[in-house]
């Protein structure tokens, strides 16, 4: 036994700290900070373009407006085969790795994920293989990376994924495991993430987890509006919101997340929270400042949803921030 210690204390000599001495999970939580999603830019289908582009020099703004780190919505699922062994196309690949370069540089935290998976949620039984098979190339292209790097399993799972999300997030930990053994990872509820799901969300014995929420609420003033939304919630014109009665419904949502956490003793990132830009803008900042103060209040890491489309908080034909939302976010 004491050759095998003292072995294992020359090879860790010569290799320096690795991500298998990683933080406490809540320090690392902590670390993640504030943060804002590079939304509308990978995730959209294939060859289609949702009219944002983000340069690499986009970070640099981020960082200097005093974020501290991004969360990159990836449909990696348009850019791997079909079939086994589900390879992503190395061009691909390479894009991201430019941004997690410059991520780096800018000393920002990052948080990847599996975005718009739709062959997932609709039929999982088709897509376990592949889902797993994914985490394990992005796990093992991106081991070396330091501890600024978080990866999270899923975004939204919902449809038929929902009732088997509970089987089936752990296949692709296990496999993100073989490769980063404490990374921290972020998995979150069915259901979209839905902060009502959390008790329906059933966690292995893995200590490096970050619990993910998000919070759209009230979807009717949030999404107004939005083309996406039903027909009800995108007729809906200047709606309001900040009466005390709202305030206490959203007080009272994050303490349902927070609550959570603190009995199942996991940290929570509000990894999406955003108000559409056709609401009033002055309920949206209102909005907007309520949930970032209600959530660090609560020792919850979070990210914006988005940096420069709908929800944006940067207006990129002008290259500047929107400062009354950049204040919201980011005023004391």
């Amino acid at each position: 036994m004491k050759f095998i210690h003292v072995t294992l204390t020359a090879i860790m000599m010569i290799i320096g700290p690795s991500i298998t001495d990683a933080a406490d999970i809540f320090e690392l939580n902590r670390k993640l900070g504030r943060g804002i999603n590079l939304g509308n830019f990978l995730e959209p289908p294939r060859d289609s373009n949702w009219s944002i582009k983000i340069e690499e020099d986009h970070l640099t703004a981020i960082k200097k407006a005093g974020f501290d780190n991004i969360r990159i919505p990836i449909k990696w699922s348009d850019y791997a085969s079909p079939t086994a062994p589900y390879a992503i196309e190395p061009e691909f690949f390479s894009r991201i790795d430019r941004l997690l370069d410059r991520a780096e540089k800018e000393e920002l935290n990052v948080v990847l994920n599996i975005h718009h998976y739709d062959g997932l949620d609709a039929d999982p039984d088709s897509h376990i293989e592949r889902f797993v098979a994914l985490w394990k190339q992005i796990a093992e292209r991106y081991q070396s990376r330091g501890e600024w790097l978080y990866f999270e399993l899923d975004n939204e799972p919902h449809d038929k994924l929902s009732e088997r999300w509970n089987e089936v997030f752990p296949k692709a930990l296990e496999a993100v495991r073989q490769s980063n053994p404490a990374r921290a990872v972020i998995v979150g509820p069915p259901h979209w993430n839905g902060i009502w799901a959390l008790p329906q969300l059933k966690l292995p014995d893995d200590q490096n987890l970050i619990v993910t929420v998000h919070m759209y609420n009230p979807f009717e003033f949030t999404h107004q509006g939005a083309s996406w939304a039903n027909a009800e919630v995108r007729a809906i014109k200047d709606l309001p919101w900040g009466s005390e009665k709202e305030t206490l419904a959203l007080q009272k949502e994050l303490d349902q997340a927070a609550d959570w956490g603190i009995a199942n003793k996991r940290p929570i990132y509000l990894g999406e929270f955003g108000a559409y830009q056709a609401a009033p803008l002055e309920s949206r900042i209102r909005w907007t400042a309520a949930v970032k103060r209600e959530a660090e209040s609560r020792k919850m890491s979070w990210s914006y949803w988005e940096f420069g489309a709908g929800f944006g908080a940067y207006e990129l034909n002008k290259n500047t921030w929107r400062p009354d939302l950049l204040k919201a976010l980011l005023g004391d």
